[in-house]
């Protein structure tokens, strides 16, 4: 892997830095950029991935299990990623250790951009039969794995370099990444459901998005190199004791902190997977609603999203994070029962 990852890698440091305007200084209006850019490539790549495994993987890749059976396998596969971004993680924090920053977060944007525009190129079960799932399903650990390795520390530098009145602020940006990466992700593929015939959609009108979702992942991965080659990032992170640390001694140090912060956010993700993925599965299967009105709504849904995320890092400024993270919680609850 070295031998092949470590030059490009290095050449791409070496483009990124030349492209930085600011002579290694780096403020906080940049890393906000480099941050909301990165998660939208991240959540766009998760959501056209999400929207195809509704609207065309069933018929394409598992046509043999019927329209539920084909959903349900799709949404097997899907899973996929999220079991093995662990891994992803053990293994980039490695290539880090030993390569540095900017080789760990190249070599992960290329893999997951080339993952996830594989996708595009997978034929369908009735051209190479079982093969057809095989290589969806490697194409999606590929994602997970890349996903792994993608935390390049802009969000947390975001956060712990913030003004103090502001820092809600500041730690309110990363997450605008879900809303536009639905946003966009629902966007394209209403367009191309609504303009295409359905023989021309499930032929080839369903891959431009993974073709978007790579380019997007080319300048995700500048925006966020030309950052982290910086001096002034180095310094940052040394500052801040933002340093990789192995795996088990992470756990062993602050292993409690690590439980805390895994299951704290567990009902907003989950919610939000519901409410963006499994509605339109419903609506494809179970009604006479068309997908493209489904995404239209869910568009709408993603720009209310961004205006209340845009709230909530005024409100956690002025009312605290802790009582505004207590209230949305039990909000949550109630709107969940």
């Amino acid at each position: 892997m070295s031998a092949s990852t470590t030059p490009s890698s290095e050449s791409l440091e070496r483009d990124a830095a030349a492209l930085h305007t600011g002579h290694g200084k780096v403020d906080a209006g940049e890393i906000a950029i480099g941050v909301i850019i990165g998660r939208t490539s991240e959540f766009f790549d998760f959501f056209v991935y999400a929207i195809a495994s509704v609207v065309v993987f069933p018929q394409l890749i598992f046509p043999y299990a019927g329209a539920v059976g084909g959903t349900l396998l799709s949404f097997a596969i899907f899973a996929l990623a999220f079991l093995f971004r662990p891994l992803g993680t053990v293994l980039f924090i490695a290539i880090d250790q030993k390569f540095g920053r900017g080789a760990k977060l190249t070599t992960a944007l290329l893999l997951l951009g080339t993952s996830t525009v594989s996708v595009a190129f997978i034929p369908s079960y009735d051209s190479i039969g079982i093969w057809a799932p095989i290589l969806l399903a490697l194409t999606r650990i590929g994602q997970g794995v890349a996903l792994g390795g993608t935390w390049d520390g802009l969000a947390s530098l975001l956060a712990l370099n913030a003004p103090e009145k502001k820092r809600g602020w500041y730690a309110m940006i990363p997450q605008l990444g879900a809303p536009i990466g639905l946003l966009v992700a629902s966007a394209l593929f209403a367009f191309f459901l609504n303009t295409l015939s359905a023989p021309d959609f499930l032929d080839w009108g369903w891959r431009y998005p993974f073709f978007v979702a790579f380019a997007i992942n080319v300048v995700a991965l500048f925006a966020r190199l030309r950052i982290v080659v910086t001096p002034a990032f180095q310094n940052l992170f040394e500052t801040r004791e933002l340093q990789p640390t192995p795996v088990g001694q992470a756990i062993r140090a602050e292993g409690p902190k690590i439980a805390i912060g895994a299951f704290a956010p567990l009902a907003s993700f989950a919610m939000f997977h519901m409410v963006t993925v499994f509605p339109l599965s419903w609506v494809f299967l179970f009604t006479n609603e068309t997908p493209v009105r489904f995404l239209l709504i869910e568009m709408v849904g993603a720009v209310f999203g961004l205006m209340a995320i845009l709230a909530s890092g005024v409100l956690a400024d002025r009312y605290g994070r802790r009582t505004l993270l207590a209230i949305t919680a039990a909000g949550i609850a109630a709107f969940s029962g």
